[in-house]
Parts: C-alpha cells; structure tokens; sequence
C-alpha cells in the first residue's frame, strides 16, 4: 500500500491563526479552553426506558457494508442518552454493546435497536479520582465469546493501570482477574484502548503516563502498544521474545483497529503541533518523544496522516470500506481517512460536541459517542450520547 502521507491543514486565515494561539496548549489532554457548544442534533432522541429484550447467544454474523472509503455517512439514530463518558464499547452477538463509562467504573447494555442503557454491573477497582483520564477504559470480549464468556477492562487502579478480565454471562459481571499492572497511571496519559486483533491475540494501547522517556524504554510498559494471549501473557511471537512490547514510541494512544487486510492502525494525541493516524508494524519505533508527526530520522516511524492538534485529538478508530473512521474530541467531528492515500474529510464538525469512540457494529453502521461530559466539553441536554452512523 502507498504510503502517502496527508497534512490537513485550516483553510483560512483565521483557522491558522487559531493554530498558531492554540500551540502551546497541545492536544485535548494539555487542553484548558472549553470548546464551542455542539450544535443541536435532528436525530431522533431514543427514551431512556431500558429495552425489554434479553441477549441472546446466538452469533451475529457482522455485515460490512458495500461501500468505499468515501461513502456518505448520516446519524440516522441516538441509541442512549444521559449517559456520564462512555469510553469503551464491546458488541455482543445480538448486536446490542457493552458500553464503559469512564468515571463511576459502571458498565451498561445498550440494545441494537436503542431504547436506553441498561445497567450491567460495575468495576470496582476502577477509578477516576485524582486524575481526568483515567476510569474505566477500554473494554473488549473475548473472540470466542460466549463459549468463552470473558469481558476484559482496562482501568485506573491508583497509581497503576490494569488489565483485568471478568465472566459475563449475559447477566452480572463475575470477578475481576488482573492480568497486568505494571503499567503506570497518572493524571493524563493513561491510553487505555484494547481490543483482540485477527490472530486472536489482545492488543493493549498504553500512554506514557507523562513521563516522556518511558516510551523509549524497551523495559517499560508505558508509551507502548502490548501484545498478550487472552491469558494476559506475552504473546509467543512478539517482536523479543518474552515481552509482551509490540510497538513503541508512542504518547498516547486511545484508538486501535484493523482494516480488511488484518493490518494494525492506531490513533495518537499529539503535544504541541501533530496528532497521527500510524500504521502499525511489529517492533517499529514511531518516535515519541524525539518525534512528533513526520521528520523523526532514522530509525523511526512516520505517521500516514498527521492533523493539527485544534483539528482532531484523536481518540477512537473504526475501519470499514477502505476508509479509517476517527473520532475527534477537540476537534469535535468524525474524520473520514481513506486508507489507499484519499485525501481525509472532516464529518459532523461541531454537530454533537467532542467525540470520544466509534466502533463497527455487528449490522455495518457505526456507533459513536460523545465526551461532553469528560470536564472540558459543553453538554447538551441529553448527553452524552451513543449515536448510529450509517454509511452508504
């Protein structure tokens, strides 16, 4: 695949003057303006009953949709509201999702078809004191579920992120198992997204917990992408051999996904001027901190797509038809990114506030979040919401 690689930049001279003042704040994690109020949305608003409809166990087969890295994508429906920083989401095989949220550590159910969320049960190591991103994080099914009925959460733990993983059997959540935590925490910079790649591997997105270096050092589990078997241990054939490190030089990572090919994409938050879209190859170095979006020198990874920080504060990914789906917080739009080099478009700007995740369903539309409730948005009403994006 080409490697072209896109800078998306303001077009006016207003927009680059807001770069310019916006320079030394960095990206949504150094951020202290709030942004502008999120426009209202036409979409219908789901009621806040919960669903009568119980999870089944069958199967769903997912549905990709036939379309191309730039189909049109609409928000045809708001499945919950009221909702308090949904952070992570893990569709079971009826095609209704397990959904985080970040600070009271509680998991919901939110149906296929909406109609609220349904409380599900509650981490209770997970917590957000002292620290404004860290919680309850990423989340993720086991891929053999519901033969293997394991729901695994990343979360802040005091002074540590864990991985833990915990029965779900379609009712409450079993005890927690930790399987890591040596990974340290801080006020910014917990990362936090997992998710199970095609070989059936979990792959686990750290921040640096601010402490720069970190990311650097190969006995470190911070500022790294980890690779483990479902049993929380390094993976077999990982770059060295008994670590778990499969990537590094990263600052912060909240998004990862794999395209149609099995390949690894990732998102991460930038500091003073560049927030990356970066393909991802085992052992590569993409450069933090010595790098910050394109020209790190030798040895080190450039991003494929490198934004503004005002313009995305990338946080989850999604990948479907060709095309890279972004959720932008501090730039508060979705971005579409044509994996074959297309030139990246910016969706929703401004229309539902900051947006947190975006994840493929089961049916081929999209779900995404808002974050307005994360202490640096402005809520509307009924936020935050999970919304359906559908592509055609």
């Amino acid at each position: 695949m080409s490697r072209r690689r896109h800078d998306v930049r303001a077009s006016t001279a207003l927009a680059a003057l807001a770069l310019v003042l916006s320079a030394c704040s960095g990206s949504d994690d150094d951020e202290t303006a709030a942004p502008p109020p999120p426009a209202e949305s036409t979409a219908p608003v789901a009621p806040s009953t919960p669903a009568e409809s119980e999870p089944s166990d069958t199967p769903a087969t997912p549905t990709t949709p036939a379309v191309g890295p730039d189909a049109r994508a609409r928000v045809t429906e708001t499945l919950a509201t009221g909702l308090d920083t949904p952070w992570g989401i893990a569709f079971l095989p009826d095609g209704s999702a397990l959904v985080s949220l970040r600070d009271s550590g509680r998991i919901v159910r939110v149906p296929a078809e909406g109609g609220g969320a349904e409380p599900v049960g509650e981490v209770a190591a997970a917590s957000a004191e002292g620290t404004q991103e860290g919680g309850l994080l990423g989340i993720a099914l086991h891929p053999d579920y519901p033969s293997e009925p394991w729901l695994y959460a990343y979360y802040t733990a005091g002074s540590e992120n864990q991985l833990a993983r915990m029965r779900y059997d379609g009712g409450a959540l079993g005890r927690p198992q930790v399987l890591l935590d040596d990974v340290d925490a801080a006020a910014f910079h917990n990362g936090g997204r997992i998710g199970f790649g095609p070989d059936g591997m979990l792959y686990v997105a750290t921040g640096d917990g601010t402490d720069r270096e970190s990311a650097q050092d190969d006995n470190d589990l911070n500022g790294k992408i980890l690779r483990l078997t479902p049993e929380g241990e390094a993976a077999p054939d990982n770059p060295t051999s008994g670590s778990p490190v499969y990537s590094t030089g990263h600052r912060n990572i909240e998004g990862i996904a794999w395209d149609e090919s099995g390949q690894l994409w990732a998102s991460e938050f930038g500091d003073q001027q560049w927030d990356e879209l970066n393909r991802i190859e085992p052992g590569a170095n993409y450069g933090w901190p010595q790098q910050e979006g394109e020209g790190g020198g030798s040895g080190l990874v450039d991003p494929v797509v490198q934004w503004s920080t005002d313009e995305a504060s990338p946080a989850g990914v999604a990948i479907v038809g060709g095309a890279a789906y972004v959720a932008a917080l501090r730039g508060e739009r979705l971005w579409q990114v044509p994996l074959d080099g297309g030139e990246p478009r910016a969706l929703f700007t401004g229309d539902y506030g900051r947006l947190r995740t975006v994840a493929l369903a089961p049916d081929g539309s999209l779900w995404l979040t808002t974050s307005n409730k994360d202490g640096r948005g402005d809520p509307a009403g009924n936020d935050d919401r999970v919304l359906r994006v559908t592509l055609s």
